[in-house]
């Protein structure tokens, strides 16, 4: 049974332009442990997915699901005490930006304290000494100074090891991982990413990786969601997908990855996500896509079987085909 089921999740925002659907249709299952990655470009509705999970969207937002559990609990009839519950203890996420999630206001010391005090009813004592644990675990020298420091005193790399240290305080069966390493410079990253594999494998948490970096999804993931437009284009095992992408989209995103480049340039996907004013008919992919006909550019493309991927496309790559 998985710890994480949702089906035909939709968020649709009131406008002043009119009602616009960031997330159309989207089916999420995640098991006990399992690393999940979640990929696509900016404006694909990944973080906003999460977020309506969290129970964080806001009240412009129109969440409709035909199936939301987690853990065998009803996420869509849920109160707002029993949530408040939930939320931080057994599902935790790591914010994009951790200079803006801290509180400038308060210590790292009393941010981390205040998890521990409201999910698990610690003393002062106890926490205090539970923060400690933390920030050391987390990798952030000289805990015990750390305590007493406000977010601006610290670096991105340390916030951010500061943000993740917060999200396990309280041992989640779930963390949801929203592009931890943004704004970081690449040896930051690498450390944050390998610390927090480690701490999944160390206490077996299941991990949503929300991330637009193919590299990390290969490192990382086990299973892979690709999104576009708000729609679920392919979902496959990491090593099917990289191995085998069966929609354009996915193979497009592989493409530029550096390490497949055999020009001089790398190879770029023209154009940009559709937004409010811009969606196409057909296919949401078709403007940008060198397979698009004119089936693709009117008719709206069937989900294809497993072995193809699952992949949102009229025409999905099979194994051998190159990419255009």
């Amino acid at each position: 049974m998985p710890l994480l089921d949702i089906r035909d999740l939709s968020v649709t925002f009131a406008t002043s332009s009119g009602p616009f659907k960031a997330v159309d249709g989207v089916d999420i299952a995640v098991d006990p442990g399992e690393v999940l990655s979640i990929v696509g470009e900016s404006v694909s509705g990944k973080s906003v997915a999460m977020l309506a999970v969290m129970g964080l969207l806001p009240p412009s937002a129109t969440v409709t699901a035909a199936h939301m559990e987690f853990d065998g609990v009803d996420l869509q009839t849920l109160s707002t005490r029993r949530r408040r519950r939930l939320i931080g203890r057994d599902v935790a996420m790591i914010f994009q930006e951790p200079m803006s999630s801290l509180n400038p206001c308060f210590t790292v010391g009393y941010q981390i304290g205040e998890a521990l005090k409201t999910h698990l009813g610690m003393g002062r004592a106890e926490r205090r000494h539970r923060t400690i644990e933390l920030l050391s675990l987390v990798g952030i020298p000289e805990p015990e100074k750390r305590l007493s420091a406000f977010p601006h005193q610290l670096s991105g790399g340390m916030s951010q090891r500061v943000m993740i240290a917060m999200a396990i305080s309280c041992q989640p069966k779930l963390l949801i991982a929203d592009e931890p390493t943004t704004a970081l410079d690449v040896t930051i990253q690498a450390q944050i990413l390998d610390l927090l594999v480690d701490l999944q494998k160390e206490t077996g948490m299941a991990l949503v990786l929300i991330t637009h970096d193919m590299g990390v999804v290969a490192e990382t993931a086990q299973r892979v969601v690709v999104q576009y437009a708000g729609k679920q284009v392919e979902r496959q095992e990491v090593i099917g997908l990289f191995d085998t992408p069966h929609h354009p989209y996915t193979a497009a995103l592989l493409d530029a990855l550096p390490d497949r480049a055999t020009g001089d340039r790398l190879p770029a996907i023209p154009g940009v996500v559709p937004g409010q004013g811009d969606r196409p008919d057909g296919c949401l992919f078709n403007p940008r896509c060198t397979f698009a006909d004119h089936r693709c550019r009117t008719v709206e493309p069937p989900r294809q079987p497993p072995s193809l991927g699952e992949a949102l496309c009229h025409y999905p790559r099979h194994a051998g085909e190159a990419a255009a």
